[in-house]
């Protein structure tokens, strides 16, 4: 493997319905200089359910994907989705940490002829191999429409803050705040950066779903963001395209779209809107375009102290 050439495991939503995701990552793999070479025979990684179901074939079901990056030389592997992210890591980590694990799924594997040894293969998350590898700086250099005036929410979800990830900080993630305010943007103050936004509930628990959906959009919108940016399909799927179900449960009206983190980075790359999947979303995000300026938008001076004394506190009596 060249250092520009990277073992590739993308997930099943990015072949569906998070299509754009995949466009984009595709468009700026080729404006960056880099290759992305997708692992042979890859298989879905479960989800989040098929752990609550059962555990030893969803542990088996994951690591068959770690066998055949290995067996095909990979020494790591990289991955866009956060939920495949999260899986793969654990998997890896679980099979090493509990070797009782780790015999039964190499045994459940032995009837594919597969077999893998835990460690062999680092699982990196796509955000993190572009911040680490192509870093900021080359970003900048090939940033050729800054995002300039664009104020933007930068939303991590749950799954890739979790402590199993390794990703960033669990509490407060920076990384893609960095990345965002190197290509121009504002990144505005966004406590919600890490809540769920529920999953699948939208299966179970329309009300709790929507209540949920509801506090994120919301929140992005109180803070002065044009739009989301997210690096994971589930949490852009129940954002983009249950919001017009939360305004009518809530009576609200909100239009705020979402967007993946490489969207971001193919428009700052001067790439086109069609050739990054803009048009794909529920909520219509092309809007966004017309928002960049030119010019940075001139920096709020911030107020100055007044140099009069503070009245003392009076003392107890």
């Amino acid at each position: 493997m060249t250092a520009s050439r990277y073992p590739y495991y993308p997930g099943c939503s990015l072949q569906h319905r998070s299509h754009a995701y995949q466009q984009s990552t595709e468009a700026i793999a080729r404006s960056l200089g880099f290759e992305l070479a997708e692992i042979d025979d890859w298989n879905c990684c479960g989800a989040t359910e098929y752990f609550s179901v059962n555990r030893l074939p969803a542990y088996a079901l994951v690591a068959r994907n770690l066998a055949l990056a290995a067996d095909q030389g990979a020494e790591e592997i990289v991955v866009p989705c956060s939920a495949c992210f999260l899986n793969l890591h654990k998997t890896d980590k679980n099979m090493k940490l509990y070797p009782e694990l780790g015999s039964k799924v190499n045994k459940a594997l032995a009837a594919g002829n597969l077999h893998y040894e835990p460690g062999t293969v680092k699982v990196r998350h796509l955000l993190e191999m572009i911040l680490t590898d192509i870093g900021i700086d080359r970003l900048k250099d090939r940033t050729r429409r800054p995002l300039y005036g664009l104020k933007l929410a930068p939303y991590y979800g749950c799954l890739v803050a979790r402590p199993d990830s390794v990703f960033d900080s669990t509490e407060q993630p920076t990384a893609m705040d960095k990345m965002l305010e190197a290509l121009g943007a504002q990144v505005v103050p966004f406590s919600l950066k890490t809540f769920c936004c529920g999953g699948h509930m939208t299966q179970i628990s329309e009300e709790t779903a929507l209540d949920m959906i509801h506090r994120i959009v919301k929140c992005a919108a109180d803070s002065g963001a044009d739009a989301l940016v997210t690096l994971c399909p589930m949490c852009q799927l129940n954002l983009d395209v249950y919001q017009d179900a939360a305004n009518r449960f809530f009576e609200t009206s909100y239009q705020v779209p979402v967007l993946f983190f490489t969207q971001v980075i193919g428009v700052a790359l001067g790439l086109s809107p069609k050739e990054l999947g803009f048009g794909q979303e529920f909520v219509d995000a092309r809007v966004l375009l017309d928002k960049i300026q030119d010019v940075p938008p001139p920096r709020a001076t911030p107020a100055r102290r007044s140099k009069q004394a503070l009245p003392m506190p009076a003392m107890p009596e």
